[in-house]
């Protein structure tokens, strides 16, 4: 935290950094001119012709906007687009306007999720609306234990909704709102106020959302409950809160919020180099999903 603090500057100077890498016999001397650095948080392809595949990285200040942009481009792809994976795998969270945003993109109404505390002021509900909702094709949405905060907010109410399958493994449990209170010396504290609840009422907090379907990564896979390789999640952090029974809307319950545990952008290209079964599984899903509509649809009716 320190050495990212004293490289951190304004845009233009320069830094002066040294490096120790291992297996290297010297020293290696470094200057680098800072630079406003821009994350793409919105990446989109289509899997196959009418199947389209879009990742958000974090939820950022554009995200909801590119995400509009991202899903026109796959909408106008010829024949259309016929089911939708939304991967939120390794997506640490970010800003709740924005994850609101992205849900309502895919809901026509209902609740998003909200917040309950100890006061008024920390009771907070978000509805989805109608307009420009994209509702016209399935979706499956990808999670795994580094889903944290943002990404479980929009998991969890697509989920609730019966708007998407949610498929992958159980996410971080970060669903507590913080507050910073500054104080006279310049100092500040933070303080946890409320807890974030899907729609259904389940408690995020040390919990998670737990996926539709649950199927292993190449990187989870065979590895036991409380095994050393366990992904790490909100629960294993020392101090987390403890997850509550369900709360509807309107009862009080203690909480805070946070960022979640970091997926890198080194390991995002690793993995699209190698196989993805929860990726595969969930398109094998889409797929199979028209073909029982239509099926379904040409039975004839009594």
């Amino acid at each position: 935290i320190e050495a990212v603090r004293r490289m951190r500057g304004p845009k233009g100077t320069k830094v002066h950094i040294t490096i120790l890498r291992e297996g290297a016999p010297d020293l290696i001397e470094l200057t680098l001119t800072r630079e406003i650095i821009k994350i793409q948080s919105v990446k989109v392809r289509m899997l196959e012709p009418g199947y389209g595949y879009l990742r958000i990285t974090q939820f950022q200040e554009r995200t909801a906007e590119d995400l509009k942009k991202a899903l026109a481009e796959l909408e106008s792809q010829d024949g259309g687009l016929k089911g939708l994976v939304l991967d939120l795998r390794n997506n640490p969270g970010g800003l709740l306007t924005q994850a609101i945003q992205v849900a309502d993109t895919f809901l026509d109404g209902g609740l998003i999720v909200y917040t309950e505390g100890r006061l008024e002021s920390q009771r907070q509900k978000y509805f989805a609306h109608k307009a420009d909702s994209h509702m016209e094709y399935p979706m499956v949405v990808l999670v795994n234990s580094g889903s944290a905060s943002a990404s479980e907010i929009v998991a969890g109410a697509l989920q609730d909704q019966k708007r998407a399958l949610v498929l992958g493994t159980q996410t971080f449990g970060k669903g507590s709102v913080q507050t910073i209170l500054p104080l006279d010396d310049k100092s500040a504290i933070r303080l946890t106020t409320a807890r974030y609840y899907t729609p259904n009422g389940r408690s995020i907090q040390a919990t998670g959302i737990t996926p539709d379907i649950i199927v292993e990564s190449d990187l989870t896979a065979a590895q036991p409950e409380g095994a050393p390789h366990e992904p790490l999640r909100e629960r294993n952090l020392p101090g987390h809160f403890e997850p509550n029974r369900p709360a509807k809307p309107g009862k009080e319950e203690p909480g805070k919020k946070g960022g979640g545990k970091e997926g890198g952008a080194a390991e995002e290209q690793k993995s699209e180099l190698r196989p993805d079964p929860q990726l595969d599984r969930a398109l094998e899903l889409l797929k199979s999903w028209n073909v029982f509509r239509t099926v379904i649809a040409a039975q004839p009716r009594p």
